[in-house]
């Protein structure tokens, strides 16, 4: 059986689509079998970093909540939708990979729908166990919705592995402690901490993975620097893919790692 991988922050603005897209491309390209869901339904974007448009994007998740649909509809092939010789650099690495995308509906009045009514999150967690069986995944990645609400509980609370991104800001290190404490009453068998945006000089690396470790109790799988070639980037490719050797991108294939190599 696979392993379930949340990706989540406390707060908005950390990176988490962009980590949780290079996350399980990275894996793909080793040749595992992954799934990545967009469960940030409210605020849905992990899609553009695949190359995938609202024309192009056929099925959602949202179609699935609403029953108009199987989960297995949703499932968008990024193997084989990208082109080995496309301009994307980055992206034409996957052409041939087992990577599923379950893309979110971009459309507004769809959003909207699930902003007034909510949805089911047991069906949620339905489709998430079916995807695991039906596609024989070794990984499902989801980028789960900031903050603490029901959807995101329940991606905590069926993960194997939870990755919790923090900036090195007095506000994420409160919100952090409150979803580490969670994740623990939740028993998640594995906890990681990932640090995105620290600034390059301002920090020693090494005392800053000891203050995080110290206080939160967990590995600190990797401290990403802030960095303007990430944002002149601007979704338009996957940057760790694109630009293997940066520093940003070795931080987070150290992530990537660390969570592969767990058993």
């Amino acid at each position: 059986m696979g392993k379930i991988v949340s990706i989540h922050s406390f707060r908005g603005g950390t990176g988490k689509s962009n980590t949780t897209a290079n996350l399980a491309s990275q894996a793909a390209l080793r040749g595992k079998r992954v799934g990545v869901v967009d469960t940030d339904i409210q605020s849905p974007g992990i899609h553009v970093l695949f190359g995938l448009d609202e024309k192009k994007m056929g099925k959602t998740l949202n179609d699935y909540l609403h029953g108009k649909c199987t989960i297995s509809e949703v499932a968008f092939s990024v193997g084989d939708f990208v082109a080995r010789d496309d301009q994307i650099k980055g992206r034409s690495q996957l052409a041939g990979t087992s990577l599923w995308l379950f893309p979110s509906s971009i459309n507004g009045k769809e959003i909207s729908e699930i902003l007034r009514h909510g949805y089911d999150v047991n069906l949620l967690n339905t489709g998430l166990q079916t995807l695991m069986k039906e596609l024989k995944l070794d990984y499902l990645f989801i980028d789960t919705h900031p903050g603490l609400n029901e959807e995101t509980l329940l991606s905590v609370a069926i993960s194997d592995v939870l990755v919790v991104i923090l900036r090195p800001d007095n506000q994420d290190f409160q919100g952090t402690s409150v979803t580490v404490d969670i994740a623990r009453s939740l028993d998640v068998p594995n906890l990681l901490l990932m640090v995105n945006k620290a600034v390059p000089n301002k920090y020693d690396y090494d005392d800053l993975k000891a203050q995080v470790e110290a206080r939160f109790k967990a590995t600190l799988a990797g401290i990403l620097p802030l960095n303007f070639d990430i944002a002149d980037n601007a979704s338009r490719d996957l940057f760790s893919l694109s630009n293997p050797d940066h520093p940003w991108s070795k931080g987070l294939i150290g992530v990537a790692e660390a969570i592969l190599a767990i058993k």
